[in-house]
């Protein structure tokens, strides 16, 4: 079991850091087309990567409990 939660807490760590991949890639387009403020995307896309980080550093908490 602590093998599958391992699994699971690295794809939500990969998924992480895509979604501020494409944070970065949706900030940059709203510079280049001279946007002046942070694109609503944006706010949906850090607030779906802190949800998954909080996701993964809560599955590290549940493996350390099973040592």
């Amino acid at each position: 079991m602590e093998n599958r939660i391992a699994d699971i807490q690295s794809r939500l760590s990969a998924i992480g850091e895509e979604l501020t991949d494409i944070s970065v890639e949706v900030l940059r387009s709203a510079v280049e087309a001279g946007e002046t403020k942070r694109p609503p995307l944006d706010k949906n896309l850090s607030q779906a990567r802190r949800a998954v980080e909080r996701a993964a550093r809560a599955l590290e908490t549940d493996r350390r409990q099973l040592d």
